[in-house]
């Protein structure tokens, strides 16, 4: 028998079918494949048959000391990976992870001291199956090509390898292997999905399961979702009083201008210290940073690196700069001027139905009146969409060398776009045209047809998708083949990221911080829509999508200091929303206060909400106190470590 069941649920493959484990302490009766490598399926069998060399090969044979297993036939178009406990426990260590010491504490895991870490005796235990999906498929991204080796089976253009080539690079860029997955635990999942999304009277997550089995940015993602929109209650309950209740003076618009800039900055402080005690009781708060190899579709030409001392491609960043400056510049700023395009037809618009409202008004025609809002958003989304994809083309065409360079260009791109696009039309009306009814409804409009939106694309489609057309990897039987279940899963789209979701909540963020003075209902609808989306995010990581590989994290990183850009942008905005409102106005007509004046204090109120800004970020320490005296007590035990090691 192929397949057999061992104790909690874990499906494993009898041992004597996989290649050798080399050394005694990794041998059981029972093996737990990780991840799939299926190949293309014109593959010939002695370029499979070497590919599980290099992978079962030992670290000082140029390997990536894992197991395989080559599925139901020699000969097919599948490939099992594991890990034995020496590699997994030794590649804990490497990247830095911290585990529970023997006397309670987090500390950073050693090999050399495994015994003294809690539950080192079981990997299962020790290592989340995340870590080691992880860790398996570091290990295969590390295998180097040696001098004069090549793929055998294979083409000459197809085959051939330079010393220190990214093996499986090589394999995915040639077509050999055609992808790659880690692979599900249905029981697993399915101990914790059902809490996850479909309680909606549960409001706590099941943060420590999701960061066990999907990993840690997909674990943060939703913990800094969740911590989100338990924070909009109180904007929430405080704009439905002003909304509904007769104060409509300036105490009330200052009060919830006030509020808002004071509200993001507490709230992304008080999400550094949540993130911080998340980060230490998941190991990963002090990560360590490891050296980046290039990234598959990186070319240039064959030069030698004096870091690795390898030979590798090579592209000039001054070509690189060129690119970026003379090609990806003009494109982004020939797209900003797409959306100013957009933004001038719009109002065109606007003007066009005030002046049929105005000469023939009747309440058939007055739905009319939202109509040019409606269009600009749908071309808003549009144009997201659309741009996305470009700017992806464009950093590819960059070619940057490492995956952290591509990624902090492509997100800057979008960011860059996603805040003109969005919130354009919004200062302009604000700043230019001064109307803020205009604005507000603008902002109603922007908030409703964009929650319409998102619900159809991310709950009602997916709902409707699983519910009636489920896929290969969602619809199996019990008594369906372990081999077939295992090749099902990769039928299941592959999880686009989680970038798109991060820009969701970086706009819903500037909609409220920067003009929800005007509509003290936004936080009220937003708080309804993440709600859902708590629910709907969580059907597809567990139905819809295949199980995403993911490195450990300790933080949402770039994102935290786009929110807080976002959040200095808000003074600006509230305060000058503060001096043109219709009730800031009245009172300095009746008072005879004059614009320049009213001007000089809203300046001068800026100045201080900036300050109270900078001050309640120092006063709120980035670590807890409890977290902060861990991590000094870790410090302390390396510097005593390096004392006696001296």
């Amino acid at each position: 028998m192929l397949f057999q069941r061992v104790s909690k649920g874990v499906v494993t493959i009898a041992s004597g079918s996989w290649t050798k484990v080399t050394c005694k302490c990794c041998f059981t009766d029972a093996v737990r494949p990780l991840l799939v490598i299926e190949l293309n399926k014109e593959v010939r069998l002695e370029t499979k048959q070497w590919i599980i060399s290099k992978i079962e090969a030992p670290a000082n044979k140029q390997g990536a000391q894992l197991l395989a297993h080559p599925g139901e036939d020699d000969d097919g178009d599948m490939i099992l990976v594991a890990a034995p406990t020496c590699t997994l426990l030794r590649k804990a260590e490497a990247v830095g992870l911290s585990k529970p010491y023997r006397d309670g504490t987090m500390l950073a895991f050693s090999y050399p001291d495994r015994a003294s870490f809690k539950n080192a005796d079981n990997i299962e235990e020790l290592l989340t199956l995340a870590e080691q999906q992880y860790i398996a498929k570091n290990e295969l991204d590390d295998l180097k090509a040696g001098t004069n080796e090549s793929i055998p089976g294979c083409s000459k253009d197809k085959g051939s390898l330079y010393p220190g080539e990214p093996i499986f690079q090589k394999l995915e860029k040639s077509g050999i292997v055609k992808t790659m997955y880690p692979l599900h635990d249905k029981e697993k999942l399915s101990a914790f999905s059902e809490q996850w999304y479909s309680q909606f009277s549960s409001w706590e997550l099941p943060l420590d399961y999701i960061h066990s089995y999907f990993g840690g940015p997909v674990a943060f993602y939703f913990s800094f979702l969740g911590f989100y929109t338990v924070s909009l209650l109180l904007p929430a309950v405080l704009g439905a009083i002003l909304y509904f209740l007769p104060w409509h003076s300036v105490n009330g618009h200052v009060l919830l201008a006030i509020f808002n800039v004071v509200w993001s900055t507490v709230v992304l402080e008080l999400w550094k210290r949540r993130s911080a005690e998340l980060a230490y009781g998941w190991g990963t708060l002090l990560l360590n940073s490891t050296f980046e190899e290039p990234r598959p579709n990186y070319r240039g030409t064959m030069g030698h690196n004096p870091v690795t001392k390898r030979w590798e491609p090579y592209f000039p960043s001054a070509e690189r700069k060129k690119r970026i400056w003379f090609v990806s510049t003009p494109v982004v700023c020939a797209f900003l001027w797409l959306t100013v395009m957009g933004m001038v037809a719009y109002f065109y618009l606007e003007w066009c139905v005030k002046d049929y409202y105005s000469r023939e008004p009747s309440w058939l025609a007055m739905p009319l009146l939202y109509l040019p809002s409606v269009l600009h958003i749908l071309y808003v989304d549009f144009m997201n969409n659309v741009y996305k994809t470009v700017a992806h083309m464009l950093t590819e065409w960059e070619n940057h060398r490492v995956e952290s360079d591509f990624q902090k260009h492509y997100t800057l791109k979008v960011l860059v776009f996603s805040f003109i696009n969005c919130f354009a039309v919004l200062f302009y009306i604000a700043f230019y045209k001064q109307d803020l009814e205009l604005l507000r409804k603008r902002l109603v409009s922007l908030l409703i047809v964009s929650q319409i939106i998102n619900q159809v694309t991310e709950a009602l489609v997916p709902y409707l998708l699983e519910r009636f057309l489920p896929s290969q990897g969602t619809k199996q039987r019990e008594a369906d083949p372990h081999i077939d279940k295992l090749r099902a899963q990769s039928c299941q789209s592959e999880y686009p990221g989680l970038f798109a979701e991060y820009i969701e909540l970086f706009v819903q963020f500037g909609y409220l911080s920067l003009f929800s003075c005007v509509y003290p209902l936004t936080a009220a609808l937003l708080f309804l829509n993440n709600v859902t989306e708590i629910r709907t995010d969580a059907l597809k990581f567990c139905k819809l999508f295949r199980k995403p590989f993911v490195a450990p994290a300790a933080n949402i990183g770039i994102w935290q200091t786009a929110f807080e850009a976002l959040g200095f942008v808000s003074v600006i905005s509230n305060c000058w929303l503060i001096l043109i409102s219709p009730q800031v106005k009245g009172y300095c007509q009746e008072n005879g206060v004059s614009f320049r004046h009213a001007l000089l204090c809203t300046i001068a109120l800026e100045h201080v909400l900036i300050i109270l800004k900078v001050v309640i970020a120092f006063v709120i320490p980035d670590l807890p106190k409890w977290v902060r005296i861990k991590v000094a007590q870790l410090e302390f035990r390396s510097r005593q470590a390096l004392k006696t090691v001296a």
